[in-house]
């Protein structure tokens, strides 16, 4: 008897791994699941991973991705967000939507695309993973050649720059050179749980007029 993809349930925080899908299939499957879907999806070499993020998953990719507009905001640098997009590549059977992503050096390239293949376009020059109740697939993002990748766990903020096709810890990051980006992201996420996110952005919009106004 064959599973279709309706008789499927994965509870938030857990994850379901299926083996031997075809690329073919994951299209077929995106497809159905649609864009407005709690799932997140990663494809790599026949390996399909469906997860459903927990609340504080959601929280925290939404005030670290905030944060990031306003510090690029501040710096007067044009760049386009492009959150969960999926992003994939037939010709490398490698897919993965991360939790937000950023255009910033090649914006101009994606400005009013909807949906991207990295065979021809960009990878983003900045993905976000808040790696809470996933594992982030570093093999995916590296085979794509996102060139910085952050992930931010229950031990902060860590950055992962792709040197040599091999991605590094780094402890700052190419496109906040200038910035304690580390100490900024974790002091601000943990602000946003005890003082609630509206507070938050304003100290962080004050920190900037401060510090690079």
């Amino acid at each position: 008897m064959q599973l279709v993809l309706e008789q499927i349930i994965v509870q938030p925080g857990q994850q379901l791994l299926l083996k031997d899908i075809s690329w073919q299939q994951f299209e077929t499957i995106l497809e159905e699941l649609g864009e407005s879907r709690a799932a997140r999806l990663s494809y790599s070499d026949g390996w399909l991973e469906i997860m459903v993020p927990l609340p504080e998953h959601e929280k925290d990719k939404e005030i670290i991705g905030e944060l990031v507009r306003i510090l690029l905001d501040g710096m007067s640098i044009d760049f386009e967000v492009l959150g969960s997009t999926t992003f994939k590549s037939d010709r490398m059977r490698q897919a993965v939507e991360a939790d937000t992503c950023f255009y910033i050096q090649n914006y101009a390239a994606v400005i009013g695309k909807n949906s991207l293949d990295l065979t021809v376009d960009p990878p983003p020059d900045l993905a976000i993973e808040i790696d809470i109740t996933s594992r982030t697939k570093f093999d995916n993002y590296r085979q794509l050649s996102v060139p910085e990748l952050w992930r931010y766990t229950r031990r902060g903020l860590e950055i992962n720059l792709l040197q040599e096709g091999n991605y590094v810890v780094a402890d700052r990051s190419p496109n906040f050179p200038d910035i304690p980006i580390i100490e900024l992201i974790n002091e601000y996420v943990q602000k946003n749980l005890t003082v609630g996110r509206s507070a938050t952005i304003r100290g962080f919009r004050n920190w900037v007029r401060e510090n690079l106004g």
